[in-house]
């Protein structure tokens, strides 16, 4: 104790208490590859480390690698709802098995330059999910800073980017609906603009599948998250014969439900509505809400494996499999 301070140890403390060099140290915890390390000292030199509770310091770290062991999450300015705070959470816990350590940051330019977040930093990589500039990208490829850009097949460089298949959740709604009977589908669009890299896809997805299955397009309305707003949008689909809604998501199913009550309406018999996401008040609804989920583990599984990829330059995995969604049917359809 130093000054009533805790003394941090050292590798020289766990270099005495094991009776060797500090190199040998250094080379035991860090499993300094092309050393050759007796059985016997590399026991002595970890059992001595756990008595004293050594942890090494991630500045010296830094310094000696040039980087950390961060991957620095870039988030947009999006709504941070469950199905966001699932992938970061099972995206920090993928990247932890893998030595890393997620720090998610909302990219805000306006605020502050990106550049300055990562240097702060100093990250082995930074997973971005809209396109940063040609200067950006040259300045973190000189500091040797990986970059992935997860984009939903909206990138400009069409480099280190992961296809998110948003299409196929609209998709899947509108076949679903179809295969129930409903030929005049409408589409719940979102009245928040942060979310339209998804709702665009999605919608997208849905008018696809109607194109390919002979039906109309889906008649689109804006809903907002307020019952009586909802309202107006469950008119003007009944208006225009339409029997069934693809939601953006959940969210806003939960709205055009709430619409349908304000109307003295009911899911499915007057209006069958699919949503997205399966967050947890989707099955307290009522009617309970069908939806379309997602697998946030295994699309944060391929996240994580494919940043460990880019930063040791190596061929990035291929994305999983259209297997990882799919619909969940409840009474609302």
């Amino acid at each position: 104790m130093v000054d009533g301070r805790v003394r941090r140890v050292t590798s020289a403390d766990v270099a005495r208490e094991a009776g060797v060099s500090r190199a040998t140290v250094s080379y035991v915890l860090n499993d300094t590859p092309h050393q050759s390390i007796p059985a016997e000292t590399r026991r002595r030199v970890l059992e001595a480390a756990a008595r004293l509770d050594y942890a090494p310091s991630a500045a010296a770290r830094t310094l000696r690698r040039g980087r950390s062991d961060v991957v620095l999450c870039l988030l947009p300015d999006w709504p941070v709802g469950p199905e966001v705070g699932a992938l970061l959470g099972n995206l920090s816990a993928q990247l932890a098995r893998r030595g890393l350590t997620l720090v998610a940051h909302p990219s805000t330019r306006e605020d502050r330059p990106i550049a300055e977040i990562w240097k702060a930093i100093t990250p082995a990589a930074v997973l971005a999910f809209e396109d940063l500039s040609e200067a950006e990208n040259a300045a973190m490829r000189a500091a040797g800073v990986a970059l992935l850009v997860a984009l939903l097949g909206r990138s400009r460089q069409r480099r280190h980017e992961l296809e998110v298949p948003q299409q196929r959740v609209g998709r899947l709604q509108a076949e679903h609906l179809a295969a129930l009977g409903h030929e005049r589908l409408g589409y719940a669009y979102p009245d928040d603009p942060r979310v339209a890299i998804f709702a665009d896809p999605r919608r997208e997805g849905a008018r696809a599948a109607c194109a390919a299955l002979g039906l109309p397009a889906p008649v689109t309305c804006t809903v907002p998250l307020d019952g009586a707003a909802a309202a107006s949008a469950v008119r003007a689909w009944r208006d225009a014969g339409v029997t069934a809604v693809c939601a953006y998501n959940d969210e806003v199913a939960l709205a055009v439900l709430a619409g349908l009550r304000v109307c003295g309406l009911r899911a499915p018999g007057d209006l069958a509505v699919v949503g997205v996401d399966d967050i947890p008040a989707a099955g307290l609804a009522d009617p309970a809400l069908s939806t379309v989920t997602t697998d946030q583990s295994a699309v944060a599984a391929h996240l994580a494996e494919t940043i460990v990829e880019v930063i040791h330059g190596r061929t990035e995995p291929p994305g999983p499999g259209d297997e990882i969604t799919r619909v969940v049917r409840r009474a609302s359809t």
